[in-house]
């Protein structure tokens, strides 16, 4: 093989390399919107306000927590599961905690199950919709406001659900600009 080729398949070869790295970097956001469009893996709805109605009928919700191999936070729920009424607002918090000396940025994930009830678990508002960024040594409490859609009951493969579990991953994220610059400070633990 002659040098021309050597080089050519050289830089093919760092060529697949850094495409690959590139969609490796793109996987969890680029996974995250999918689901979020077709609801695939149990993706939640989103809402601006509570639910029209609330029926009589309750629902266990599960909630569940983890992190991203080499992510260095703690993190779980406050509260391992809730009975709530289907249409009722409800407000869960979970906990996560910085046990390092340096600024870290993280985003979560999330997906509910059974699958078929992904779309009918609507959040409010939730702490996976933005970064989190926690200072070294900082201890946070996390709302997530929901309730579980009315329609429901009307699903032929949904209604028959005694719980639903929530589930989410955190994964660390690059510190945006403004963070990156400021000198690390311990933040205040919560109690």
């Amino acid at each position: 093989m002659s040098g021309d080729g050597r080089n050519r398949t050289a830089l093919q070869l760092v060529g697949v390399v850094v495409v690959m790295g590139a969609l490796a970097w793109a996987a969890v956001p680029a996974y995250n919107l999918f689901c979020r469009v077709t609801g695939f893996g149990g993706t939640t709805a989103r809402a601006e306000g509570p639910a029209s109605e609330i029926l009589d009928r309750t629902i266990t919700i599960k909630f569940d927590a983890s992190i991203e191999r080499g992510m260095p936070w703690e993190f779980r729920p406050k509260q391992p599961e809730m009975t709530v009424r289907i249409g009722e607002t409800g407000l869960a918090f979970y906990e996560a905690y910085n046990p390092t000396d340096r600024v870290i940025a993280g985003t979560a994930s999330y997906n509910v199950a059974p699958y078929s009830a992904g779309g009918y678990f609507t959040k409010i508002e939730c702490f996976c919709f933005t970064e989190q960024v926690l200072q070294p040594h900082q201890r946070v409490e996390m709302p997530v406001t929901f309730y579980v859609d009315p329609e429901i009951v009307e699903d032929e493969e949904a209604r028959y659900a005694q719980h639903i579990t929530l589930s989410y991953t955190f994964h660390e994220t690059e510190l945006p600009e403004e963070q990156a610059a400021l000198p690390p400070a311990t933040a205040t633990e919560l109690n």
